[in-house]
């Protein structure tokens, strides 16, 4: 078990989360911390517990165990509204009205937040300007492609200008143009002072942005570090050997030569 202390005051703040299906752990003895102006990776293979994890602290599930704190005040099972709408979310799945227009969703968003008109009608013009969907501002969601569809959920939850943001492959569906745009977007909120949690199988991505990086295996913390620590410790030259050090149990060269083999055989 890897030993997380946490000392230092932290906007976010998970300690020893839990969430077992019938006595089977998902997560088991989590813990980690984001400050303000911190990118925290989360990583791990699939069903590693990331999403679970994710999931947990957006309150779309209960823990098992363990306990979620934001600025200092816990955050009990079922949400917290106080927490919410300091919180932007962007899912892994996206759960689009797809009858609705791109703005026409993100109005619906900002109402519930709160938003007022104006302000929100000048927010909306500019990420649809600014992520490239002019040109398909009247079209239904349900004609977008993937990467559209993702412009519009990191809109979303950029409007309410949050101070957590948490990010589960948030890259999903984007193209080149796009991606290097969201690389340097989290620099940017980091600077501005915002806790990103950075859920991703993007190695490259996270080696490059993240302050420090939780990487899962079977539901529990095998690595806690900074990249560059994590890199030394292990002897490895990036953050990807890394993690196939640690996540990856199988030896993916053998594993490609036999897909070779069956393949052709």
């Amino acid at each position: 078990m890897v030993d997380v202390t946490l000392t230092f005051p932290a906007m976010l703040e998970v300690v020893h989360l839990a969430k077992r299906y019938n006595s089977i752990p998902a997560v088991e003895d989590v813990s980690f911390r984001i400050r303000r102006g911190e990118i925290l990776g989360y990583l791990g293979p699939n069903g590693s517990g990331k999403s679970t994890t994710v999931k947990m602290l957006t309150g779309l599930i209960e823990p098992s165990s363990g306990q979620i704190s934001f600025d200092g005040a816990r955050i009990f099972h079922g949400g917290n509204p106080s927490f919410l709408r300091k919180l932007g979310y962007v899912p892994e799945e996206p759960h689009l009205y797809t009858q609705l227009t791109g703005p026409e969703y993100l109005r619906l968003v900002g109402r519930l937040h709160g938003i007022p008109r104006r302000t929100l009608e000048k927010k909306i013009d500019g990420f649809i300007q600014l992520f490239s969907l002019t040109d398909a501002r009247h079209d239904l969601l349900l004609n977008y492609s993937k990467g559209m569809r993702q412009k519009i959920l990191l809109s979303a939850a950029l409007l309410h200008n949050p101070e957590l943001l948490i990010l589960d492959e948030p890259f999903s569906g984007l193209d080149v143009g796009a991606a290097l745009v969201l690389r340097n977007l989290l620099k940017a909120l980091a600077r501005e002072g915002k806790a990103i949690l950075y859920s991703s199988h993007v190695l490259e991505v996270v080696e490059k942005v993240c302050s420090e990086v939780v990487i899962l295996y079977k539901g529990r913390i095998v690595a806690y570090d900074t990249v560059e620590h994590l890199r030394a410790l292990q002897q490895r030259p990036s953050l990807e050997s890394v993690f196939a050090q640690l996540a990856v149990p199988e030896d993916t060269q053998a594993v490609a030569e036999q897909v070779i083999a069956v393949m052709t055989g």
